[in-house]
């Protein structure tokens, strides 16, 4: 697999109710402002970030925050990333053939196929994870670990990389496996600007204050 910084990339987040809302959003906030970052350094081809629903209408997150979809899973573009966030929904949508095998389906082509949280739980039911090693939330790791086909979940660990399966653990670990994505595919020095541009250097809990 080749990754230059010169391509443009079709980066798909996939969101649905009762989706937890910074598995996504961390993660877009990243890819868009690395789209930010490709501006100042003179790039002119940025990647192309879309939230995609089932039908292509609005959902409402976990937290109660609603937003609009930019395509529904019959006329998204083809991608070259997919991610899935988790979210108590990843429950009820674990049975929604429909959506599973457009999962399936869509990261056939993928160059990254990636969840946050248990968004884990769809790429194991969808079959992009089974096989592979996988990470989730701390509270669903013994779960995870029951019948989901996964080869090994790991815990205390922010993401596992397995081929081009990236997996990252609860919530705020998204950001960090988005950076690391951005890394691998425009270069390590853009991926530091855009954690820079986000100011994105998180200080251990109850320290930062003055």
């Amino acid at each position: 697999m080749t990754f230059t910084s010169e391509k443009s990339r079709n980066i798909g987040i996939l969101i649905f109710d009762g989706v937890e809302e910074l598995d996504f959003v961390g993660p877009y906030e990243v890819f868009t402002m690395s789209n930010e970052t490709h501006g100042r350094e003179g790039r002119e081809r940025p990647d192309k970030v879309t939230l995609i629903t089932e039908t292509g209408r609005a959902v409402t997150g976990a937290k109660g925050m609603t937003v609009e979809a930019h395509a529904s899973i019959a006329d998204a573009s083809k991608l070259d990333l997919l991610l899935v966030p988790g979210g108590i929904g990843t429950r009820r949508e674990a049975e929604n053939e429909a959506l599973l095998a457009w999962i399936a389906k869509t990261a056939e082509t993928c160059e990254w196929v990636t969840s946050v949280c248990t968004g884990a739980i769809l790429l194991c039911a969808a079959g992009p994870a089974k096989g592979k090693r996988v990470t989730t939330h701390w509270t669903y790791i013994a779960a995870l670990r029951e019948g989901s086909g996964a080869a090994a979940v790991l815990e205390n660990i922010r993401y596992v990389r397995d081929g081009n399966l990236v997996t990252a653990a609860g919530v705020s670990a998204g950001i960090d496996m988005a950076l690391w994505l951005v890394g691998q595919m425009h270069g390590e020095d853009h991926a530091r600007l855009t954690q820079l541009a986000m100011q994105y250097d998180p200080a251990p809990p109850y320290a930062a204050a003055v």
